[in-house]
Parts: C-alpha cells; structure tokens; sequence
C-alpha cells in the first residue's frame, strides 16, 4: 500500500486515479450545486467529502478540481462573499498549509439558505483531528491507564504480551506489548507513561533481527512518521516467532483494509450517498498529457505573492515573537474588525 498522501497534501487539477478513493477511504457527504468561488466563480460543482479530504470538481469540465486534505486545514469558518450566481452570501471558507504554501477557499453552496457543506466539512475535520491514534505514531502519550490499553472506538486487542523488552537504552526497559486490529502498544511496567503506539499505517517493516541482547523484533517506521527502528526482546525465542508471525499478519490484513477512525454520521438522510467507490464514476477521464490545464495556484493563494514564511521578529505589543508583518501594514490594522479610515 502506497503511504497515504490524501489527507496531507493541497492539489490541483489532479489526474482521474488521484480522484478515486484509496483502500478505507469512503464517502461521508456529497453536495451538488458548490461553487468554488475563488478560483472557479460561476461554475457548478461537486464537493465531496470523505473521511481523509475534501474533493471539488466542475460539473462542466472534470478535470478542473481541488484535492484538500484534512491535514492540511489550519481554520473553518463562514464568511460574507459576493458570489456571481447568489451575489452577497454566506460561504464556507478554508485556510490551509500544504508544503509550506498557504491557500485558502471559498465554497459557497447555490442552494438559497443551505449550509449543508458547512457543517458537514467542520463535523468530519473535527473527527479527523480527534481520531490522530489510528493514524500517526504516538511516543509518551496517554494511550494507558492502570496498566491498561485505552481501546479506541472500532479497536479490539488480539494479544497482550508480559515480559517485553524495549531496547532503545543500553539496559532495556520491561514492559508489556499489545496487539490490536489498529496498532501495536509497548508501555513500561514501572511508569506506563514510558511507551509507544504505532499505527501499521506508519508500518514500514517487521523483523526478526540479531541483536546484543541476542534475537529481537525490530518494527521501522515510515519516513513520514521519523524513520523509528524500535526493538523489542521476548525472552522465549518461540514467543518472539509468533508474535512476529501475528503482527506481519495483521499489518498486511490492515493496508488491505486500512480503518482511518475518522466517523462522522449526518444529521439528515442523505439518500445520493451510499459510500460506494463508484461516486466518481461519472466523472469525464480526460488525460492531459501535454500539461496543458493551466497553473491555477496563484487564485488561491492566502497571501499573494507569498513563497515562504517571513522571518519572526519580537513583538513590544504582544510580548512574543510573530511572523514579520507584510510592508504596509500595521499591527492595529491587522487587529481591526471595521478599518478606522
């Protein structure tokens, strides 16, 4: 399985196969008639929205779209646009961060008085955001309590294992080891705030390696979540074999199923969505293999011009250091609701 690029990268104008959903992605919303006011005013579109991003497409010409992953959302809110087919109207606006670049956009639904997309997009961010466990590597959290695993919603434990090892110091630290559906846990038997959750999402290799303490599992993780080489020593060579064998086991099961955690029920019956992969299948595949589709990152850009960061400077104002304000403007301009002049 591929690492999973959906909920933290900004796209535009993707190809066909980057629009179908990947394995454990599912569609939670899907709203016609959206339109993408900043970049795309005027035009009807789709946004569908799944459990690890948000998808626009025009209803005209498919191959114009937005990939935003969930990741990538800095804030939500609402803000009064001038749209081409409602005029002045409320819209929900998103400000991102992908690769070091801020966009921001402007959905507003044509539907008079429906801010339907608005509350589904916050519902799902708000369970993408609370559901990090199932998706990243957790190092000294409270994933423990009473010497017991906290089982996440749609987890279940298949094996709990005394006596485990955790060679990251020179003398190893003691602890228990425990396998679920979801991820693999370690915590120490003398402070449980000692451990370790990793997902199999952030799996990148299992196995059993020499080590100075003799044979031992070794688990890396992926790139994306530091590049960790974790070991761990069973003191029976036989229970380090099946624990080995039940962890490959496991993972491959998950990256053919993988389970993102991210749940979110509508509030009303939405009968076009059915969470079927086939939600894309009208769209037009139009290939574009001259790169003729133009560079349209410069309309949603949240600052105009911008290429990075701008050095941090100390605030007398604030008593903090901030981002230095772009030329020709001021901190109480900034700070203004209503401009004074």
């Amino acid at each position: 399985m591929a690492l999973t690029w959906e909920d933290k990268e900004v796209s535009f104008d993707v190809p066909y196969s980057e629009m179908r959903l990947r394995l454990g992605e599912k569609v939670i919303d899907k709203l016609d008639n959206i339109e993408d006011t900043k970049g795309n005013a005027g035009d009807r579109g789709r946004l569908i929205i799944t459990n690890l991003r948000l998808l626009w497409h025009s209803m005209t010409s498919p191959r114009v779209n937005l990939s935003i992953g969930f990741n990538t959302i800095v804030s939500i809110n609402t803000k009064i646009v001038n749209s081409k087919v409602k005029g002045t109207t409320q819209a929900l606006h998103l400000l991102t961060i992908s690769n070091g670049t801020r966009y921001e956009f402007v959905f507003t639904n044509q539907v008079q008085g429906n801010m339907r997309h608005f509350t589904s997009v916050v519902g799902v961010h708000k369970a993408y955001i609370t559901s990090k466990l199932y998706r990243e590597l957790k190092l000294r959290g409270g994933v423990v309590h009473n010497k017991k695993l906290k089982i996440l919603p749609q987890e279940q434990v298949v094996s709990s294992m005394h006596g485990v090892w955790n060679l990251s110091s020179d003398q190893g630290s003691l602890g228990t080891f425990v396998v679920t559906n979801i991820r693999c846990v370690w915590f120490a038997d003398i402070n449980e705030g000692f451990n370790i959750s990793l997902p199999y999402l952030q799996v990148d290799s299992i196995r059993i390696r020499d080590s100075k303490f003799g044979k031992a599992l070794v688990i890396k993780s992926t790139e994306r979540s530091g590049n960790f080489i974790l070991g761990f020593k069973v003191d029976s060579e036989d229970k380090l074999t099946t624990l080995y064998k039940e962890l490959t086991s496991l993972h491959t099961v998950f990256l053919n199923n993988p389970i993102f955690g991210v749940e979110y029920k509508l509030n009303t019956k939405i009968n076009e969505v059915e969470h079927k992969n086939d939600l894309l299948d009208d769209l037009e595949v139009v290939e574009d293999p001259k790169n003729e589709i133009g560079n349209t990152l410069a309309a949603y850009l949240a600052d105009e011009g911008h290429k990075k960061d701008r050095p941090p400077v100390y605030c007398k104002e604030l008593g903090l250091a901030i981002e230095s304000i772009k030329e020709g403007y001021t901190l109480k301009k900034l700070w203004e609701v209503i401009p004074s002049n």
